[in-house]
């Protein structure tokens, strides 16, 4: 998600202010000068969000990508925090009264062997769902609205001034406590044995007073307890309602937080369960035990002399086969490569910081797969010209389309 766009142009006024005020911002020399080029630098990207300029801020983004990735950083934090939170200014007979807004994204994942649901929740489920959300999460005096729709990752907002119109959507029902109607129907969303779906709240507080629980002042030396404890309370009371959402499907609620950070903590934990959704699917699909499956890893990245791995692509065949019968995508992301993770990592924790080649290996053999052969040729990121799916390493190293045998029962076919 912290990556640009492909896509460059000549810069234009807006979006070399935007380069400007984030060096600037990266060089500041004290917190006074931060926050006042952290103040002009929100400005203008309230006012480009707003008139929905996205291209300005992504070429900005894809500039000091090239150029500049301290500031990048700086830069992509902004523009993240601003489209996923807001100000609003409510005028009272005893003055005018400052609410702050935040987007937060409430991530489920999910694995099947059927289907995962998505689309509108019913107003029943809905309320009861803010409630739970309210009554564990959220700190007093706060204010919420939950769009009526479960989100899959192809659902939610794809650019930033998307997301900020949603946060603004949603904030204003939050504080005036009106209603939202549902997203219109979108296009079909692709059939993954493991994925990741999404209830979207805004919240509003007075300015400067907790958002969360676990912010409020009688928690605040214990806060990550607190915080865990709020955890376990959402999963407790809402899953059994979210299972209403999702029928025939494993689900897991993870903590939810800012919009952003939400999303790239559940891309992080949908692969593992990947993988041993994929297991489950092909030893029930094929009849056959975890032992009799082979797990073939290779990298894949941008197509250059010096191929970064963006990517893992794990292929599975019969013990004795070469022929690809599934496959699965294991992205990285942020500051993940494919010397290590960084130390937020999942396993880290536990004190197990991997590779993430060998994390991969991990879950494969947790999985029950011991015959795990790694392609050490880096490849270009391919792609089947029919169909689109993303083609995988066999054995022999030669890049092919995953094809489940013919004589195996219908059924999803996708891939993650």
């Amino acid at each position: 998600m912290r990556r640009p766009s492909k896509d460059s142009t000549k810069l234009s006024a807006e979006s070399q202010r935007l380069v400007s005020l984030s060096q600037a911002l990266m060089q500041a020399a004290s917190r006074a000068e931060e926050r006042a080029w952290e103040r002009q630098l929100d400005t203008h990207l309230q006012k480009l969000l707003k008139l929905n300029h996205q291209d300005s801020v992504d070429s900005a983004l894809n500039t000091l990508f090239k150029d500049d990735l301290a500031s990048y950083d700086v830069l992509m934090d902004t523009v993240e925090a601003v489209s996923e939170s807001s100000c609003m200014v409510e005028q009272t007979e005893k003055g005018d009264v400052t609410w702050q807004a935040l987007l937060i994204a409430a991530p489920i994942l999910a694995w099947t062997r059927f289907s995962i649901a998505t689309g509108n929740i019913p107003s029943d489920l809905l309320a009861t769902l803010g409630a739970h959300f309210s009554g564990h999460l959220l700190a007093e005096g706060t204010r919420m609205a939950m769009a009526p729709t479960l989100y899959s990752l192809d659902q939610l907002p794809r650019t930033h001034s998307e997301t900020y119109a949603l946060t603004h959507k949603l904030a204003a029902a939050a504080h005036k406590g009106g209603t939202i109607k549902p997203a219109p129907s979108a296009e079909e969303v692709p059939a993954f044995l493991a994925d990741t779906r999404y209830l979207v709240v805004a919240v509003v507080a007075p300015a400067g007073e907790p958002i969360f629980r676990w912010q409020e002042p009688q928690h605040q030396l214990r806060f990550a307890e607190e915080r865990n404890r709020c955890l376990e309370q959402w999963r407790a009371q809402a899953t059994a309602n979210v299972a209403r959402l999702l029928p025939g499907c494993g689900i897991e609620l993870l903590l939810p937080e800012a919009y952003y950070v939400a999303c790239r903590e559940a891309d992080k934990l949908i692969r593992p369960i990947s993988i041993r959704a994929a297991v489950h699917y092909l030893t029930n699909t094929l009849g056959v035990e975890a032992s009799d499956l082979r797990a073939v890893v290779a990298g894949f990245g941008e197509e250059a002399a010096d191929i970064q791995i963006d990517e893992y692509r794990v292929s599975f065949t019969m013990r004795q086969s070469a022929d690809v019968v599934y496959g699965i995508v294991w992205p990285l992301y942020g500051q993940e490569d494919e010397e290590g993770t960084p130390m937020e990592g999942p396993l880290a924790a536990a004190g197990q910081l991997l590779s993430p080649i060998n994390e991969i290996i991990a879950h494969l053999n947790d999985a029950g797969i011991a015959h795990v052969k790694r392609i050490n040729e880096r490849y270009a990121a391919e792609y089947c010209d029919d169909c689109g799916s993303p083609l995988f390493a066999d054995p022999t190293g030669e890049l092919v389309h995953a094809e489940m045998p013919e004589d195996a029962p219908a059924g999803t076919e996708h891939f993650h």
